[in-house]
């Protein structure tokens, strides 16, 4: 069985634990950069859809080269069932593969590899890389409603057996594949990564010793969890609660899926408790048991210890999370889960709302919280084209002390970027009408909330266009005052008639012709706090910049400024917040 830790009772070198601190950065930096380096496919090396760590010999995150927030538990989960499923047949040179949406929480294409070190004999530690294949077979668009529709699942399996490649799963896996070199190309890709990683951990386990190494780890740990103590225990003690609500599950549509969360601060201990967010649905916005403790893990870190680095399993320490099977991020097979990381943004979201008149100082407002997911899919030529419209971007929600950000990728994806609207039209048969910043569209606050992104592309030959965007109707929440913000939406032009904003955000293989227009609209952000108390200079910028309209400035802001020089009016300004005021009270 695998040495779980250090040995027991033996203090940790403080000079050899900064250096293993950094170097197990160093360490996941290098396994994403090999991996963006070597992947075929643009969501891996552009959007950064993956995440690599070390994790410890029963599982523990030591580090994450993080790319997905909500991959902090994928991962150490996955390594956990792998142990239990292969308990004792884990050898040097083995790769273990899966992509089981019910363990990794996500859907099936995230495929996961994890290569087990050894050192002198000893299993010390775990290589692991989980990240997004493009295609993974199953049914292109429309609706899903089981796992067994949305692609080929890969069980707990080998890929290597010491160091000799299964060719079975190989040609299991290219023969259920649209685009087999793509696919390929990609595992190699994470093989790099995960042996990327093994390599640089057992050169630090030679530099500096085996036992001194994992001693360190267990003392970084433990760090770890102090802070996040600490922090917590400036959290006042009591029961917080909030609520808020999804669109729909793609399949019953308008029929909203309620989002509750309750947080019980006790001391040093934190509770997050899901278990009144809705019941699993018939459509395939599920998640698995890993994401509901991931998205309440990214919600206790971001308020407890948001720069505490690396990414470990310590920080989560006081937190437990009560999460109980058969709900939307709990759910249990068949449920579909293609679109898995979407509800568990907004249940991030609410945790910030619940704890806001507790830490007003930690929070911010909504936020867009989706990823805008949009597809144009087809055949030309005998060529298959599948074209992803998602990571439009859109606003973060203001905080106490600072606006909101702009143009950026909601919550689940992290470091994801917004790739550039150029490499549509290089790729593909799209023809980008513009990619722009929506004025108006993050929430009037005296911190105003981050704007939304249009992106309008035209097709140039004959393709299907599905969307499953989300949160058109529950809009960005602002806090103390601030305003809401504009919700996701999705605007079409078809057969020369503009449909304008669609009632709801989602279609389903929609035949699209040259000519036809798609514009998809990531959100804004909230604000936070009243718009009248926000500084008349910065209104003035806002106006300049182009963020806010002179008539918002006037309405919202109170702040009347000259059309043709854009400066302040002060007198009709001072005059104007005045009667706001008085109208408020």
């Amino acid at each position: 069985m695998p040495d779980s830790a250090a040995p027991k009772n033996r203090r940790a070198d403080p000079v050899i634990t900064e250096i293993v601190r950094s170097g197990v950065l160093a360490v996941t930096g290098e396994m994403k950069t090999n991996l963006m380096r070597t992947a075929y496919n643009l969501i891996i090396y552009e959007a950064l859809d993956f995440t690599c760590g070390i994790f410890t010999a029963d599982g523990r995150t030591v580090s994450i080269g993080l790319g997905l927030p909500m991959f902090i538990r994928g991962m150490g989960e996955t390594i956990k069932a792998k142990l239990a499923h292969f308990g004792d047949d884990i050898q040097p040179g083995d790769i273990l593969i899966t992509n089981d949406a019910y363990i990794t929480g996500s859907h099936l294409n995230h495929v996961t590899l994890t290569v087990p070190i050894f050192q002198d004999g000893k299993h010390v530690a775990f290589s692991c890389c989980m990240a997004h294949w493009l295609d993974i077979g199953g049914v292109l668009a429309g609706v899903t409603t089981d796992i067994y529709s949305e692609g080929l699942q890969i069980p707990l399996t080998k890929l290597h057996r010491g160091g000799v490649v299964n060719s079975d799963v190989m040609d299991f896996i290219r023969m259920n594949v649209r685009v087999p070199e793509r696919a390929m190309g990609d595992l190699r890709a994470q093989i790099t990564a995960v042996k990327t990683g093994e390599k640089r951990f057992m050169e630090l386990l030679d530099r500096y010793g085996t036992d001194e190494v994992l001693t360190s780890i267990d003392e970084i740990m433990d760090r770890s969890e102090a802070g996040a103590r600490a922090r917590t225990l400036t959290i006042p003690d009591g029961v917080y609660e909030a609520e808020s609500f999804m669109d729909d599950d793609g399949v019953d549509l308008g029929k909203r899926v309620p989002i509750k969360v309750k947080i019980t601060i006790k001391g040093d201990e934190a509770t997050i408790d899901l278990s009144e967010v809705a019941a699993q649905v018939r459509g395939f916005y599920n998640s698995g048991y890993s994401t509901a403790i991931a998205c309440a893990q990214v919600a206790y870190k971001c308020l407890t210890s948001p720069t505490d680095y690396p990414l470990n399993d310590g920080s989560f320490r006081p937190l437990t999370v009560i999460a109980p099977p058969g709900r939307v991020v709990t759910a249990v097979k068949p449920a579909a889960m293609r679109r898995w990381m979407t509800f568990p943004m907004t249940i991030v979201d609410t945790v910030f709302k619940a704890m806001a008149p507790a830490i007003p100082d930690r929070v911010a407002a909504g936020h867009h919280a989706d990823l805008i997911i949009a597809q144009l899919f087809g055949f030309t030529k005998n060529q298959f084209i599948f074209a992803g419209l998602s990571h439009a971007g859109g606003g973060w929600g203001a905080k106490k002390t600072e606006d909101g950000v702009s143009a950026t990728i909601a919550m689940n994806d992290g470091d994801t970027h917004n790739s550039p609207i150029e490499l549509l039209e290089v790729k593909y048969p799209l023809f980008a009408e513009r990619y722009e910043l929506v004025p108006d569209s993050g929430g009037a606050g005296r911190y105003r909330g981050g704007l939304g992104v249009d992106r309008a592309v035209q097709p140039l030959t004959e393709l299907n266009f599905t969307s499953h965007i989300e949160r058109s109707q529950c809009k960005p929440w602002g806090l103390f005052g601030g305003h809401d913000a504009m919700a996701n939406a999705l605007f079409l032009k078809k057969d020369g008639k503009d449909l304008g904003d669609l009632p709801s955000a989602k279609a389903f293989t929609l035949p699209m012709k040259p000519g036809d227009s798609i514009t998809i609209r990531g959100g804004g952000g909230g604000g936070y706090g009243d718009p009248i108390e926000r500084e008349p200079e910065r209104v003035r910028e806002d106006v300049y910049q182009g963020y806010v309209s002179l008539k918002a400035a006037r309405e919202l802001y109170g702040v009347v400024i000259d059309p043709d020089k854009i400066e302040i009016d002060a007198p009709a300004t001072a005059k104007l917040r005045a009667s706001m005021k008085a109208a408020a009270e």
